[in-house]
Formats: C-alpha cells, structure tokens, sequence
C-alpha cells in the first residue's frame, strides 16, 4: 500500500513507482500534482486501488493504465485529462467497480461496452466534454450511483435509456443534469429503485408532462426538474414522495393550480416553482412545511390572497419570495413569527394595507421588497429596530408621510428605493441618504431638502409656515427643479433594485 493523499505534494509522478511490481493500493489524490500521468504505472499488475483525483493532470490516460486487469477501483477524477474512455473498457478492467472519471476534459461518446462490466457499483462521468447517447445500462444490477450530469448528451428525443435502469433495483442516486436530453419523460420512472435518493435531470430540455408516477418514488429527498420544458400541471401523486426535502422546478411552463397535496412533504426544506405559469390559490397546506428555509412562488399567475397558514409554523424559514404575480388582500401579521427570514419579496402584485407592525420581529431580515403594490400608511417606526437589512425596496406603492430619520441611522442598508409614493417633507443627509448611488426618492413630488445631487426644493423654515393649515408651496422654478432627477435614479433603476439584489441573495442563501 501507498497511502500518499492530501500533502500538497507538488511536481510530478516518478516513474519509478511503476517498479513496484507487488503494489495494490495507490493514492496521491488532492495534492498539487500536474503534467502526464506516467506510462510505468501501467506496470502495476497487481494494483487493485487507483486514486489520482483532485490533482492537476493533463494530456490523456496512458492506455497501458486501462490494461490492469486487476483493478477494481478506478479514480482519476477533478483534473485536466482529455481524450476519449476506451470502447474495450468492459474487456480490459472487467473487475472493476468503481469509475470516477468526471470533473475533466474526457470527449466522445460513452463507450457501450460498459453495460457489460456487471460488477459496477458507482460510475461517475460527470463535468466532462461527452457527447453523444446514453446506452442502455440496465445490466448493471448493482449499480448504486450514476453520474453523466454537466456533458453533452443527447437523446434524440428517446429517454428509453432510463426505463432500462428500472432494473437497477440498488440505484440511490441518478445525475443527467446539464446535458442537451430532450424528449418525454416515460411513466416507467415511477418504477425506477425504491432506494432512489437524488434524481437530477435539470437543465435539459425535456418536455411533456411530468409522470404521475413519480409519486411511487417514496425514497426521494432531491429532485431537481429546473430549466427544461414541462407542461401539463404538477400531478398531485407527488405528495406521496413524503421524504422529499429539496423540489427545484423552476422556469418550465407548468400550469394549473399547485396541490394541496404538496403539504404532505412535511420535510421539505426548498419549494422551488417560480418562473411557471401556475394560477390560482397558494394552498393552506404549504403551513405544514415546518423545515421550510426556502419558499420561491414568484413569477407564476397566482391571484389570490398570501394565506396566513405559510408563516404559521416558519421558525426556520430564511427567504420567501411571491414576486410578479397577482396576489391581492394584505400581507399577514403572521409573517412575524419568521424570526430568522433574510429576505421577503412580495413586489410586484395588488397587495394592499399598511405594513404590519409584526415585520419588526423579523431581525434577520436583509431583503425586504414591497414595490409595486398598493401599500399605504407610513414606515412604521418598529422599522428601526430591523438592524440588519441591506435592501429595502418601497417603490411604487402608496406610502405617504414623512420619511423617517431613523433610515439614515440603519447601519447596513445600501440600496433604499422609496420612489413613487406620497411621502413629503424633508429627505435626511446622513447615511444612506448622503449617497446618491445608493437611494432612490424620485417621483414624491412633496419632498424637499436632502442633498444637491437630488435637486430638490429647499425645505421652508418652521418660523414661515408656523399657524399655517397648508402645505408650502415652492416657486415654478424649484418645482420645476424637483422633477427633474439624475438619469441613475430613473424608473430603470428603480425597477431593477429588488430583482438584482434578490437574485444576488437568493444565490448566496443557495451556495
């Protein structure tokens, strides 16, 4: 045996090692290796154990490296090899059961003959440059994991491979993300291992319905459907998957309305349906999520009210987000009870009311984004008490009043959009208020100070409007002043601020 991973050994393989005739285990990965893997070590015919991964290998996998008969476990993963993977590989490495091959440069298609080493138990080709089809791999009974996700497969409109690995009774995890697979996912999926644990299909461009048999699919935790092109609408067999905890489904064009049947995943942890075209109600059932961190309904057609049932049991909710649909009624107190939310974006609906007072339990928050409702009422003072938020979006609501000095006292918040609302009177200086880049007031046509760049009228002394029951009324000329803003203030930035900061939160929350 040698043991010689993790050392930040540098420079390349000697040769010599391939003199050791009696070696069977061999280790160098994660260190700081590079250049070609050696020819000698092709000279290990007893070897049994290969791990070169997590190195910096390049050029192509000496041949004589696939002639060990002997080796059960193959590793050159998360390097630089390129070339193609031998088409005799089954006839050459016929004990093997390990691959890991991915994270490189590896071209060509997968060789069909690896259906024929029956002994594989994990075979991982993933984050390579392969193109071509997936064969047929149902011979492999013992298979326990599949990795082909991040290449350049195709289907040819033919996802019949996968009902071949329905025979792969021990299959716990199944990666053919990122890849160019189109066509119609079969029913026989919903027959696919009872031990499937991670199925990973996103980003192709799978089209249809979404089988109902996905539901007998009991051992879920991960399913990812993201970025493809399902249709039809989310089948309600899918609250049998009762194990799940991770449902990406995002940017297809799924319809109709969302189960209630979703609420028996009472173990979810990330709901992430946004960017489809569901309608209809939220269900009252998504309160049973009570490991929810993540909840992404936005940019869908849903046009009823926020139930308060989803903020009912959130103590570990971390961002939520209903954005860009049509959601109406007001955004419930409950929302309070998620003590540990980071972002909340409700913008863009017909949401209306004043702000509830409860928010101010929200003292993680960060992200807060009402733009583009019908909110009214002023900033409740409660607001100082939320120390931690980075962007606060109020734009294009109904807001009135006058702005709060406590704003300009909030430590962290670098980008305020209180644009288009009713608010009046003086715009402070301090804090975020003293950066131009940073705030947006535009479209309140009662206000008045704040700094130069804003070019607004001057506010009048008490003395002048003291016993006075009317609002001063600035001259033709500040008037004039007032409506005109710096172009990086316009309605471009403040349409952008919530769905650029949002995204920019939502994949750090994700990493």
């Amino acid at each position: 045996m040698l043991q010689l991973a993790m050392n930040n050994f540098i420079g390349t393989i000697p040769p010599s090692i391939g003199n050791i005739s009696s070696l069977q285990y061999l280790s160098l990965m994660q260190n700081q290796l590079e250049g070609r893997i050696p020819i000698e070590l092709g000279h290990l015919s007893n070897l049994r154990f290969l791990q070169l991964a997590s190195n910096k290998f390049s050029g192509t996998v000496p041949k004589e490296l696939y002639n060990i008969s002997s080796i059960f476990s193959f590793g050159l993963a998360d390097n630089q090899l390129q070339g193609q993977v031998p088409p005799y590989i089954s006839l050459s490495l016929p004990n093997l059961r390990f691959i890991y091959l991915g994270k490189n440069k590896f071209s060509g298609p997968i060789p069909t003959s690896i259906a024929n080493v029956t002994g594989l138990i994990q075979l991982d080709m993933g984050s390579n440059e392969l193109s071509g089809p997936i064969p047929n791999l149902g011979s492999l009974q013992n298979l326990q994991a599949l990795n082909f996700g991040d290449n350049f497969l195709d289907s040819s409109n033919d996802l019949s491979f996968l009902s071949s690995l329905t025979n792969c009774t021990n299959l716990s995890l199944l990666w053919l993300y990122k890849n160019n697979l189109t066509g119609v996912l079969p029913d026989s999926i919903g027959n696919l291992s009872t031990n499937l644990n991670q199925f990973r299909i996103e980003t192709n461009f799978i089209s249809g319905a979404i089988p109902k048999g996905i539901g007998n699919l009991a051992g879920l935790e991960y399913l990812g459907l993201f970025e493809n092109m399902f249709t039809s609408t989310i089948p309600d067999s899918i609250g049998k998957m009762s194990k799940l905890k991770y449902l990406y489904a995002y940017t297809n064009r799924i319809t109709g309305e969302i189960p209630l049947s979703l609420g028996n995943m009472t173990q979810l942890i990330v709901l992430s349906i946004e960017d489809n075209l569901l309608q209809g109600n939220i269900p009252v059932t998504m309160g049973n999520f009570i490991h929810l961190e993540q909840l992404d309904l936005s940019q869908n057609r849903l046009n009823a009210t926020i139930p308060k049932e989803v903020f009912g049991l959130c103590s570990s909710i971390i961002a939520v987000s209903f954005a860009s649909n049509g959601l109406t009624g007001t955004l419930p107190s409950e929302v309070g009870n998620c003590k540990n939310l980071i972002l909340l974006d409700v913008s863009n609906n017909n949401l209306y009311g004043e702000i509830p007072s409860s928010l101010e339990n929200c003292l993680m928050l960060e992200l807060l984004s009402l733009q583009g409702n019908s909110f009214n009422g002023t900033i409740p003072s409660s607001f100082k008490r939320l120390r931690s938020i980075q962007v606060l979006d109020l734009s294009n609501n109904d807001f009135s009043g006058r702005i709060p000095m406590f704003l300009a006292e909030v430590p962290l918040v670098t980008d305020l959009n209180l644009s288009f609302n009713m608010f009046e009177g003086e715009v402070p200086m301090n804090g975020v208020f003293g950066n131009i880049s940073a705030f947006s007031v535009i479209g309140n046509k009662k206000l008045c100070g704040g700094i130069k760049p804003l070019r607004l009228p001057v506010c009048p002394r008490e003395t002048e409007t003291k016993g006075k029951n009317f609002p001063h009324k600035p001259s033709i000329k500040m008037a004039k002043a007032a409506a005109v803003a710096p172009a990086t203030l316009g309605n471009g930035w403040a349409q952008s601020l919530a769905s650029e900061s949002h995204a920019l939160l939502i994949r750090r929350l994700s990493e």
